[in-house]
Formats: structure tokens, C-alpha cells, sequence
């Protein structure tokens, strides 16, 4: 027998054992012709190229010689049986090198079979009241079903969605009733944004919330509402995450699993947790606190059809890399988007699967609830799974939008074998087939394996029907996801199903439906969630005030070279490594950057704190002899990203809201290139904004024209603009030390002391100049966006007032010098801190302006809607001209930039003399 031939049937055996079942079955039986000739395709599928070689075919091939096929499996049984799997895994991995150095073509090995990773005699038993849970299930189901319809019977522009949650509803259940623990040491749940309904519908039986505000669902205005998807700032003392924006609710929950991590290896998070117990809302006895957990975890649920979005595998490898077994991710893959199949061609699961696999996590795959165990036992042919395979999702989607006896003709009747396997069920019974997803006794097997698997990120693989209960009026239909209303016949239908104790005027008044605080189903509900620490989603934000050092003893520091020239890049450096050697506050500080450390002067930190490395430093840096050598430590304090933006700002998320998730105050400071930000990853910075997030974020080399040579791709001309229209973010763009110094001050007062949820975005520059000392009395206009940085000289009142930020205030005294010169005018020139902090404080423009004379020049380096937003609150009737910096950027030297788009010293001067008509 051929070594090499017998490696590859052996590898494939290895890879998916339906190949050697199926394979010696057709050769023994004669069946192998049989399988195959074409066959008849069900509907419009019947003209579809290769559909039989391109599904089955494929991860089990014909076998041309089944005998030595079997001898070879025959081999590996006994090695397992006489000397166990670990001994067999040893043998097959030595004989897939050999096979490799031979240059024998392998298999995937990055997909199982299409059925359950966990199998019948794996599963534990069952910990609940399975008749009990149902019942709660059925409920819960009904009460979000009734509010999502409701609001849309009275005003139908409300939207809503109730097949999502239908499909995810017991993959919740079993979570709330098993797994999810609450508290600041428990697990925290990223909960998929379109499954809100449900969630709402289980808090109004806990009694959380009220009757009057399900059915304010999305009515916000005047109080007493539901928001549509989770979100932290309109529901405060509620949801945890906002989600609703697809894709960033899996990168935060990995980020944040790295970020628990982060925080016990630097000894900030000891496990020991404070007393969480609550009081029940309806009587029962109070919560038991719970200890901690080393392993708590970080649960995150998403649709399948989310996982297209490229935030959703953005950090999948890091997840692997770093071992974050307390990550899971629970993919519910009812497969479909919102206008159709997810994968109408090929399957969604698969492909995931192989994704994950592949990136190195942990995949259990949840499939088939435990009606399909008999007729998988049955199946030793391995037919089924053949039949299976070759289903692509659309198909699957035509089975789940229709009954038992087309699912039997289409699906059943297509090879003898499997019609004869399902010969003793009526067609009923195969309507009752139902996919793992719906199963609270495979979910929990499937739950209970990923908290005890040790070593890697776990993703369940959970199969589902999209509208599943709503039979043909919504159940796998293509268009359910925009299903909100539902007639008298469905919803007697809805009762039906689910046994619900729902009188028909019950139906017809879409009445909530809640059994009595002393009924079995609501005792049972309060004792698992006693049991598990209390009630979730809930938010706290309760962590205990943090000492910060006073604005005199920082500025101290940064005028004590007063003739020096620095960039406020070089100033915030400075500053941020004076706030790390504070004893009180330093620990707290997150220094996070994506790879531009040493670009913006920061490699003295690598020594000063290290940067953080799950594992340590494995190797001796190519710099070792170098003062500021690169250097990685398990308890490093820098978050060195690498090249993801989007990475660095989901770490920066999960620190700025530690306050709440961990019960600690942390201050992360994110450092970054300012185009590299809210142009390129704005939403992220709308969820942190959501999500009340704590933190500064700083956009180093900002502006247009001060990061001369690299041009239009890294140049900033709009992020003042869009920081602008978010409403807690404090954005500045401080041009000398002491104003960089009173702002970071202020932000930690506001953050850690006072506690406000606002976040800072702070511009600073790569330009070197002296840095003139503070003048008198300037802290507030600092805070407020403006004040006069240098009045006119004499005693003729100013006939011109020039206001501008950033390195471009610097051009604005150089014209205020010329125009006093060489024409004799008198110019008071105002440092505009923050263009938008200044717009929203309209009283204290007008304090600060109405006592001065003549028109306003304003100018910035970002395009000139920025200087624009002061307009509406000048003077009335004075001119107002703002410069800036449209178009797009390019690469030249400052003067030159500057000198184009007509914001240096030069135009200044011409603009002012064009304003007072002498130009």
C-alpha cells in the first residue's frame, strides 16, 4: 500500500470522518454510481452549475480504493484504543509533516462536519426547570412581540424588529437563567443591538421596568421611553454597551476582555469583589453577594450577517495571540441579513467557521437540537450529513419558511436512504425539527463547554430561525426583518405555539402579560438571577474619586525652561510622564498608541513604564543597549496597539469606561496622528461618546499645514470640525504650554474627581517654538474656549481683533506686529482654546467682544467652518471673515502650506486690511 496515498485518505478521514463512512458504504452497497449521477433539484435551483460536485464533494471525495482506506482507519482505532487520542494526535501530526515534506497536497482541516461540536454523550445535565424556563421563554417572547407591534399600530413610522430577537431568544434565556453573572466582577454582555426587545421584555418581569414605559417604546421625548437599541447615555443606569452600530460591539468585546486582563496584571483588579447584591424590585429576599471569579467573561452576541462588517474580525488573531479564554462570542446564525440570505450560495457557518478556526479560537458549532439525535444515530451511513452539506443557505431559508411535508419532499426525499430515515415521522414531527439554537439543552452544553475551555477565545456557532414562532407570517421569510405588524390570525397563531394564557382580547389589545410576583415562573426567574448576583444589563457608576495634582504644580514643570523651543507634542509628552510618577494618580493612567510612539517622543516611556505584554518579553530587543530600549513587561502600562486605529480606540473605549464595567477610574490617554481619528474612525468615536466614555484622545501632529512633508493622506483639515457636533466631547487646539496644561488639568478634575461623563480631544503639533509663560487671570477663558492673549499696545482702543488657535495664532501675532508697523493699526489678538467649547458658551463670547471695536478676523488650520462657528455670536453687525485651510492637503514646507491655503501672517494682513476697506 502507498505510504503517501494512504496519508492523504488517512488526513481526510482525519479531517471529516464522513468520508469513510459514506465511501465504504457506496463501495459495499454499490451505491457509489448512484450517488453520483446528477439529481433533480428542488424549485429555481434546477440549472445550477456544479451544484453536486461544488457541496459534498468537497470535504469528502469519492474514495477510489475504500479497502485501503479502512485498513489505514482501522490502524489509527487501534492506537487510539491501546494507547489513547494523545498518542493518536502525536502519529497523525508526524504523518501530516512527512506528508508535507513529501509535498502531498493536504486537506482543510479548518472545517468539522455540519453537526454539533458537542456531542450527545458530552452534554451535562440539564441544571434547570426546562418546563419552567419555557414557560418564562414564552412570556418574554410574547411581552416583546406585543410592544414592538403595539408601537407600531399607533404610530407606524416607530420601526422596530421583533424576528431578530425571536431568533436569539432562548440563546438569552439560557444565559440569564445559567451563565451570566452580574455585578462589577461578574461577566459583562455585549448584547446584539436588534435583540433590545427581548431584553426589555425580561427586565419588565423582574420588574425593572414598567408597564407605561414598554409601551413608550421608542418614545424617548419628555422621559418615560425605550431606547430602540442599547445605549448607555439614554438609558444611563441600563445598558452597559451600545451596539447598534454594527461591528464595533464584537471589537469592544474583545478589547475589553484584553483590557480585564490588563488590569489584573497590573495588580488594579484583585478579584475580590465588594458586596453586589441587590435588593429585588418585588420582595424577595436580597441578592447574595458573590466573590469574583479569575475567569469571569466577557459574553458577545452578533448575527451572522455582522459579521461582514470588517470591525467584527478586526481583532479576532489578537483575541488568539493573547490565549483571551475569557472571550465568547455567540454568532446567531439564523442566516439572514435584513433583504435576504446571509450566504444564499454556500454556508455562512462553514465559512465562519473556517474564519475562526483559522485565526485560532476555539469554534463549537450548535446546529441541531436534540429532536435530530435519533436520526443522527440512525444515520450510519452518514446520508444525513451528506445531505447537509450539499444545502446551501438559501435553501436552508426555503426549509425554514415552510412546512413539514415540503421540508420532507425537498429535503427528506431526495436519496432513499433518507427518506427511509424519517419514514416513521408524520410531517408534523418535521415541522418540529428545530434548529441547536432553539434548544436550551444543546445551548446550555454548548454555553458549558466555552466557560470551561481554557487556553483560547470560544465562538458558538448557534443556528436559527429569523421570525422563529411566527410561522408564515414572518418565520425565515426574506422580508421578517421588516416585520413589525402582525394581524389577529398571527398572533392567535403566536399563542398557539408558545401556550400562552392569552385571552383573545388580550390579542386584540396587545396586553402585557405578567404572571404575579408570587407565581412558580417569576419565583423561579428572581432565584437564578440571585443565584448569579443579581440583575443585567444594568449600569453602575459608582467608582471612587481619584486625586489629581493642581494645575500649579504641573505648570511648574513646563515653565521651567522658558527660552526653550518645544512643540506642544513635545509639551504633552512632557506632561504625560510627569502625571505617570504621580503615586495617586499615575497607576491610573492607559498611555495607548497604534506604532507612532517613538513619532511622537514617547520612547522614554518604554522605560519609564514598559508596554504591556500578556506573556512578558520572550526575546532581548535589538536595542537592549539603548537608554530608551523597547521594552515589553506582563505588568507594562502602555497599550502598544500596532497599526489599527480601530484596535487602539475599541482599548481606549474599554478604559475610558473601566468607572463603570470595573468599578476603577482609569485615564487613558489614546495618541495618535489627528487625521488617523474621527476621519477614520468616527463611529468608534460616536460609540465611546455613547458608551460616557472618560478619556482624552490626542491628535498629534494636527492641523493641515503643520505636517509639512506627508501630505494629503495624513494631513487633518476637519476633525475640530466633526469633534464639534458631540456633544460630551471637549475638543481644543491650545497652541502654547500653559494652555495644553490647564486643559489636561481640568479634563482630570471634570473626569476623576467631579466625575462628569465627558471625554477631551486635544490637537497638538510637531512645530518648535518658545513657549511664552501664562498670562494673568487666563484660566477661565482657556476652559471656555477664548480669551485676550495680547491686548493692543498704547492707550487708542484696537480697531481690529484677531482670533486664532493652534500653531496659526502664532501667524496671527506676526500680523498684528506688521499691521501695528507698517500701518499704524491697533489689533488685540484673542487665543480661541476651542472653537466649539467658545460656540457653546455664546454669553461668554459676547462678554469677552462686545466691549471691542472693528471687524473680526479668524483664523485656524482646519477648514473654515471650524473659525465659522463663532459667527452667530459676534457683535452684531461687524464683519467676521474666517480663514482655513479647504480643499486638500499637500505636501510643501509650513510656510508654503500656509502661504496657500491663506492662513499665514501675509493673508492675515491682507484680509484685515480688506475687512477695514484700506485693502
Amino acid at each position: 500500500m502507498s505510504v503517501l496515498k494512504g496519508a492523504e485518505f488517512l488526513l481526510n478521514g482525519w479531517n471529516n470522518d464522513i468520508g469513510r463512512k459514506a465511501a465504504a458504504h457506496q463501495s459495499t452497497q454499490g451505491r457509489l454510481k448512484r450517488y453520483d449521477r446528477p439529481l433533480p433539484l428542488p424549485g429555481n435551483v434546477m440549472n445550477a452549475p456544479d451544484y453536486n460536485a461544488a457541496a459534498f464533494w468537497r470535504v469528502a471525495p469519492p474514495d477510489i480504493d475504500p479497502q485501503e482506506t479502512r485498513e489505514w482507519l482501522d490502524a489509527l482505532d487501534g492506537i487510539i484504543r491501546l494507547q489513547g487520542r494523545d498518542r493518536a494526535t502525536y502519529v497523525l501530526r508526524k504523518l501530516w509533516e512527512h506528508a508535507r515534506a513529501r509535498h502531498v497536497r493536504l486537506p482543510p482541516v479548518l472545517n468539522t462536519p455540519y453537526r454539533n461540536t458537542i456531542g450527545l454523550e458530552q452534554q451535562p445535565a440539564y441544571p434547570g426547570d426546562l418546563a419552567l424556563e419555557s414557560r418564562l421563554s414564552a412570556i418574554v417572547r410574547w411581552n416583546a412581540l406585543a410592544m414592538v407591534v403595539r408601537a407600531n399600530r399607533d404610530h407606524s413610522e416607530l420601526g422596530g424588529h421583533i424576528a431578530t430577537y425571536a431568533s436569539a431568544a432562548d440563546l438569552f434565556e439560557v444565559g440569564f437563567n445559567h451563565f451570566f453573572r452580574a455585578g462589577q466582577d461578574g461577566d459583562l454582555v455585549y448584547f446584539q443591538a436588534h435583540s433590545a426587545p427581548g431584553v426589555y421584555a425580561r427586565a419588565f418581569l423582574e420588574g425593572r421596568l414598567s408597564a407605561t414605559r414598554l409601551t413608550n417604546y421608542r418614545r424617548e421625548v419628555g422621559g418615560e421611553g425605550l431606547s430602540s437599541y442599547p445605549h448607555p447615555w439614554l438609558m444611563p443606569d441600563f445598558w452597559q454597551f451600545p451596539t447598534g452600530s454594527m461591528g464595533l460591539g464584537p471589537l469592544n468585546a474583545i478589547y475589553q476582555a484584553r483590557f480585564m486582563r490588563y488590569l489584573a496584571d497590573r495588580g488594579l483588579k484583585d478579584g475580590v469583589s465588594d458586596d453586589i447584591s441587590t435588593p429585588s424590585p418585588l420582595g424577595s429576599e436580597p441578592a447574595r453577594p458573590i466573590v469574583s471569579d479569575p475567569m469571569r467573561k466577557v459574553w458577545a452576541f452578533v448575527g451572522d450577517g455582522e459579521m461582514d462588517e470588517p470591525e467584527s474580525l478586526a481583532g479576532l488573531s489578537l483575541a488568539a495571540r493573547e490565549s483571551l479564554d475569557n472571550l465568547i462570542f455567540v454568532v446567531n446564525c439564523n442566516l439572514q441579513r435584513l433583504d435576504g440570505p446571509v450566504r444564499g450560495n454556500g454556508s455562512i457557518i462553514q465559512e465562519l467557521e473556517g474564519l475562526f478556526a483559522g485565526a485560532g479560537w476555539n469554534v463549537i458549532k450548535l446546529l441541531w437540537s436534540s429532536d435530530w439525535d435519533p436520526l443522527f444515530a440512525r444515520d450510519t451511513d452518514d446520508v444525513l450529513l451528506r445531505r447537509l452539506h450539499e444545502t446551501v443557505d438559501g435553501e436552508f431559508q426555503t426549509y425554514a419558511a415552510t412546512d413539514g411535508a415540503i421540508n420532507r419532499e425537498r429535503f427528506f426525499n431526495r436519496y432513499p436512504e433518507l427518506e427511509a430515515l424519517v419514514a416513521h415521522l408524520t410531517d408534523a414531527d418535521i415541522d418540529r425539527l428545530r434548529r441547536g439554537g432553539h434548544d436550551a439543552v444543546k445551548i446550555h452544553a454548548a454555553y458549558h463547554a466555552a466557560v470551561a475551555h481554557r487556553g483560547q477565545p470560544t465562538v458558538i456557532l448557534a443556528k436559527t430561525k429569523k421570525g422563529y414562532g411566527m410561522g408564515p407570517w414572518g418565520e425565515g421569510r426574506m422580508t421578517t426583518h421588516q416585520q413589525k405588524k402582525l394581524d389577529v390570525e398571527a398572533l392567535q397563531a403566536f399563542r398557539e405555539r408558545f401556550a400562552l394564557p392569552l385571552s383573545d382580547r388580550d390579542l386584540e389589545t396587545l396586553a402585557f402579560h405578567h404572571p404575579g410576583a408570587d407565581s412558580p415562573e417569576i419565583r423561579y426567574l428572581h432565584a437564578r438571577r440571585r443565584q448569579l448576583g443579581g440583575y443585567l444589563p444594568i449600569r453602575r457608576n459608582d467608582a471612587a474619586p481619584v486625586a489629581v495634582p493642581s494645575r500649579e504644580a504641573l505648570i511648574r514643570r513646563q515653565d521651567a525652561t522658558p527660552e526653550r523651543e518645544r512643540s506642544t507634542t513635545t509639551v504633552f509628552v512632557s506632561l504625560l510622564g510627569q502625571l505617570l510618577r504621580d503615586p495617586a494618580l499615575g497607576p491610573r493612567i492607559v498611555p495607548i498608541v497604534a506604532d507612532e510612539a517613538r513619532t511622537f517622543g514617547m520612547a522614554n516611556l518604554f522605560r519609564q513604564v514598559g508596554i504591556y505584554s500578556a506573556v512578558g518579553q520572550l526575546y532581548e530587543p535589538e536595542d537592549r543597549d539603548q537608554l530608551m530600549y523597547y521594552r515589553e513587561a506582563k505588568d507594562g502600562q502602555i497599550l502598544e496597539e500596532g497599526i489599527t486605529e480601530a484596535g487602539a480606540m475599541a482599548s481606549w473605549v474599554a478604559a475610558a469606561t473601566s468607572y463603570s464595567t470595573h468599578g476603577i477610574a482609569m485615564m487613558p490617554f489614546y495618541i495618535y496622528y489627528s487625521m488617523f481619528g474621527f476621519q477614520r474612525v468616527g463611529d468608534l468615536i460616536w460609540a465611546a461618546a455613547d458608551a460616557r466614555s472618560r478619556g482624552f484622545l490626542v491628535g498629534a501632529t494636527a492641523g493641515r499645514t503643520t505636517l509639512s512633508g506627508e501630505g494629503l493622506q495624513h494631513q487633518d483639515g476637519t476633525s475640530h470640525l466633526v469633534a464639534a457636533t458631540i456633544p460630551n466631547c471637549r475638543a481644543y487646539d491650545p497652541c502654547f504650554a500653559h494652555e495644553l496644561v490647564t486643559i489636561v488639568q481640568d479634563g482630570l478634575q471634570r473626569m476623576l474627581v467631579a466625575q462628569e461623563d465627558v471625554f477631551y480631544y486635544l490637537t497638538v503639533n510637531n512645530e518648535n517654538y518658545i513657549h511664552v509663560a501664562s498670562p494673568a487671570a487666563a484660566n477661565d477663558g482657556i476652559l471656555r474656549g477664548l480669551y485676550l492673549f495680547r491686548a493692543a499696545a498704547g492707550d487708542a482702543p484696537a480697531a481690529l481683533q484677531l482670533l486664532a488657535s493652534g500653531p496659526i495664532l502664532r501667524e496671527a501675532l506676526t500680523a498684528a506686529e506688521a499691521l501695528a508697523r507698517d500701518h499704524g493699526i491697533a489689533v488685540n489678538v484673542w487665543s480661541v482654546t476651542s472653537w466649539s467649547e467658545a460656540a457653546r458658551n455664546p454669553a461668554w463670547v459676547a462678554q469677552c467682544l462686545e466691549q471691542t471695536e472693528g471687524p473680526l478676523i479668524a483664523a485656524s488650520d482646519y477648514v473654515r467652518t471650524v473659525a465659522d462657528q463663532l459667527r452667530p455670536h459676534v457683535p452684531c453687525g461687524r464683519p467676521y471673515i474666517a480663514l482655513g485651510t479647504d480643499g486638500f492637503g499637500r505636501s510643501d514646507t509650513r510656510a508654503a502650506l500656509r502661504s496657500h491655503f491663506g492662513v499665514d501672517a501675509s493673508a492675515i494682513v491682507q484680509a484685515s486690511l480688506a475687512s477695514l476697506g484700506r485693502g
